[in-house]
């Protein structure tokens, strides 16, 4: 009951937040703009907008996350608001569970709404309902909410500059992570590779929930990869939620 007070008014607040819809209007023009692009390209258009739609929705979905998740705590902190909220009968693991499940709605009717943009330009283009494009999706909204819990884990340490920062590197390294597996195969045996061997596996991979080419090309995808990926998504982010408890917990604020 509790976390979810918490988070329907984290819902709210975040309604209110302008830079969440100028996001939003930008993957709408981008989505939008794909369809143009594909007539002034050669090759497959339907491709093309397949592909410019996919990343839009992923990107802004992205930096919603960051921007967004990254002040969530800290603002509760400058604002002095959380000795209030701390006076009451919450414990601080429901105000970080109220707070990111407050967001992650967000960022699903965020995702419901450009998805529906990119299905109904897609249907303009092809006379069609591509449902393909859904699983890609539902991946997209599964990395956004691991996302979100590490944007919210530097929140409680880290101003929100720094945390967007640290955020942003996190998703990086999280869809370059295949380049460390590469070096790793070219090592010896040795120190040094059971080194690289432990930081790729501590290092987030991000392909996990990536199926945009898959479901662009119309490629095959075993069920057991889904399982897969969704297992990973929902233990890492309740491991990164679980360290922001510990972190929150920690704190001093007086």
């Amino acid at each position: 009951m509790k976390v979810g007070t918490i988070a329907l008014n984290t819902f709210k607040e975040a309604k209110r937040d302008r830079v969440l819809y100028l996001l939003f209007f930008f993957a709408a023009v981008c989505i939008v703009f794909s369809r143009v692009l594909a007539i002034l390209t050669v090759g497959d258009r339907v491709k093309i907008i397949k592909d410019v739609g996919l990343a839009s929705i992923s990107l802004f979905g992205v930096l919603m996350a960051i921007l967004m998740g990254t002040g969530l705590v800290y603002k509760e902190i400058d604002k002095k608001t959380i000795f209030t909220l701390l006076s009451k009968p919450i414990h601080r693991a429901q105000f970080i569970l109220g707070k990111y499940l407050g967001l992650v709605l967000t960022l699903f009717i965020m995702t419901v709404l450009m998805a529906a943009i990119f299905l109904a330009v897609l249907f303009f283009h092809t006379f069609k309902v591509e449902w393909p494009m859904l699983t890609a999706i539902l991946f997209i909204f599964l990395e956004l909410m691991l996302i979100t819990a590490v944007a919210i884990l530097f929140s409680t340490f880290s101003t929100p500059i720094l945390s967007s920062i640290f955020s942003l590197s996190f998703y990086l390294i999280g869809h370059l992570s295949w380049g460390l597996e590469t070096l790793i195969k070219k090592m010896k045996p040795g120190t040094g590779r059971t080194l690289a061997r432990a930081l790729y596996t501590f290092l987030p991979d991000l392909e996990n929930f990536n199926f945009k080419t898959e479901v662009v090309h119309g490629l095959p995808i075993p069920p057991k990869i889904f399982v897969y990926s969704t297992l990973y998504g929902v233990f890492y982010a309740a491991f990164v939620l679980g360290l922001a408890i510990w972190v929150f917990r920690k704190r001093d604020f007086i």
